[in-house]
């Protein structure tokens, strides 16, 4: 079916409808979504003034710039992942310790997120 818009230009609704379609979400797609969202829930949690907590605010720095990247390398976000848990054993404050673990455990959770299949 064709229409006619206010130039005067026949535009095609099937392909219109088409182009819109949103891209086909994958498995990767969505972990590296749902870690963006866990980090951003992390920098919420985290006292920069609190002691140890400087390797922290360090990996937040590098998972930002990671997230900016294109792409999904599955690895390279288990490594974050494992460094994290690293940096959390330097905080001294051991509520803060609690929430940022806390934060580990939904990463993990968030790296085992699957697209619902039809």
């Amino acid at each position: 079916m064709n229409s006619h818009g206010a130039d005067g230009i026949t535009t095609n609704i099937a392909e219109t409808k088409e182009n819109k379609k949103k891209k086909e979400t994958t498995d990767a797609d969505l972990q590296k979504k749902s870690v963006k969202l866990v980090v951003m829930h992390l920098k919420k949690k985290v006292d920069p003034d609190a002691a140890g907590i400087d390797r922290v605010l360090v990996w937040l720095g590098e998972m930002e710039e990671l997230l900016e990247k294109d792409g999904f390398d599955r690895v390279v976000y288990m490594n974050m992942r494992k460094e994290l848990y690293e940096a959390i054993e330097w905080v001294f404050d051991v509520d803060l310790r609690h929430k940022l673990r806390n934060s580990w455990y939904s990463y993990g959770k968030a790296m085992d997120k699957k697209v619902p299949r039809n």
